[in-house]
């Protein structure tokens, strides 16, 4: 027997049993709908999480920090020391201060961050609305989204407007000191205002009140220890030598690399749980179609005694309800991909709509790739497969006198 009768004797169920063949299919569908949604919604979390938060540059940043129990210090000659470090390819020192803003006749309390450009870039900082500093436009300057809230704008509204700042410079000796500590003493900082104003040229979502100004607008402030360093790695393979190099110096160091890999790991078990709740409904769909080819194995009897009565072998009945329960566990795996997609965007939608309403952002909550999807389409087809492995074994040791005569 030739493969195409084969499989025309085996698609033969949806000419002759149209709806049974159809309800098999959708039952199984729905499985695989179910585990294609819930993974692909762990999946988009995790993708709309780390889009968030990271870019190619900061994945290979490390953050230097003072450490208390040490006594080294963040200063220009630590900076040179760093960048002597093999495998660094460039540092961004950071300098955070106390500062009072006004806009019009509005006053507040905010800490300014004094940076340059490339220390955004390193941050993985992405910008809502505006542009990130530049050396074109020393005066420009970044708010957060809580700045521009405290003005009483939005950050669409603060873009171009002019802020003047009485910044608050730590004196020597107390260039460390906690910003928001309510014991320091006022005689600890040196009072400086600012004899031009900054315009607001780019705006960040952040629950913190943080001003970022381009430290070339700001070299007469006299400070001589940093907050922080932002120290850029040639690739990931020297990170980790480039961190104890730091680390053995005497800072604190942490990379956004470190917060990604246990952000991904905890992804990764997320998506093995919601895979196991599709995977019951897939089960209950698996005996389902079990069910299906057991009754065409009794409904198939006496047709099996003819076929082996002229000569069909063992090995051809079997062939034939294997592919059988293949092509109706691939089709239900197509249907599957259909519907749980279909369900990610509705759901997906609804969500996007609540949060348009409330005034959040629009995400993708679900996501799903290539490979995954030709994946649970194979899984789907071998599924179909292994249900149709007993009917099939049983179907071809059947004696064909028992067949022709089985009512």
């Amino acid at each position: 027997m030739k493969f195409i009768d084969l499989f025309m004797l085996s698609t033969r169920m949806f000419k002759a049993r149209t709806s049974r063949t159809f309800l098999t299919i959708l039952g199984m569908s729905v499985g695989i709908g179910a585990i294609l949604f819930l993974v692909s919604m762990g999946y988009g979390l995790q993708k709309t999480l780390l889009e968030k938060i990271t870019t190619s540059d900061s994945l290979l940043t490390l953050d230097v920090a003072e450490d208390k129990t040490s006594t080294a210090v963040l200063d220009e000659a630590a900076v040179e020391k760093v960048k002597e470090i093999p495998g660094v390819g460039e540092v961004s020192p950071a300098v955070q201060i106390r500062a009072q803003g006004r806009l019009n006749e509005l006053t507040t309390d905010l800490s300014v961050t004094i940076v340059n450009p490339t220390y955004l870039k390193l941050g993985g900082i992405k910008m809502n609305e505006g542009r990130l500093l530049d050396n074109e436009k020393k005066e420009g300057i970044l708010v957060s989204s809580s700045v521009a809230q405290i003005f009483g704008k939005t950050m669409e509204e603060i873009i171009g407007k002019k802020i003047s700042f009485v910044f608050f410079v730590p004196k020597t000796g107390t260039e460390n000191s906690d910003l928001d500590s309510t014991e320091s003493s006022e005689d600890s900082y040196d009072k400086i205002e600012s004899n031009v104003e900054f315009e607001v040229i780019g705006a960040v979502e952040a629950d913190d009140s943080i001003v970022y100004i381009n430290s070339a607008a700001l070299s007469s402030l006299n400070v001589s220890r940093y907050s922080q360093l932002k120290v850029k790695c040639g690739s990931n393979r020297e990170m980790e030598g480039v961190q104890a190099a730091i680390t053995e110096q005497g800072y604190m160091v942490s990379s956004l690399s470190d917060t990604v890999d246990q952000a991904n790991k905890v992804f990764d078990v997320v998506k093995i749980v919601l895979m196991l709740f599709g995977i019951i409904a897939l089960i209950v769909s698996a005996i389902g179609m079990f069910n299906t080819m057991t009754i065409t194995l009794l409904e198939r009897t006496e047709e099996i005694g003819i076929m082996k009565s002229i000569g069909a072998s063992d090995s051809m009945i079997s062939l034939m309800f294997i592919m059988e329960a293949t092509i109706m566990g691939f089709l239900g795996g197509l249907v599957g991909i259909i519907i749980g997609w279909l369900e990610g965007q509705m759901f997906n939608g609804v969500v996007n709509l609540v949060a348009g309403h409330f005034g959040g952002e629009k995400v993708d909550l679900f996501y799903s790739p290539l490979w995954f999807v030709m994946a649970v389409i194979i899984f789907s087809a071998f599924v179909g497969f292994i249900t149709g492995v007993i009917p099939a074994r049983r179907a071809s040791h059947i004696d064909p006198l028992d067949a022709l005569r089985y009512k």
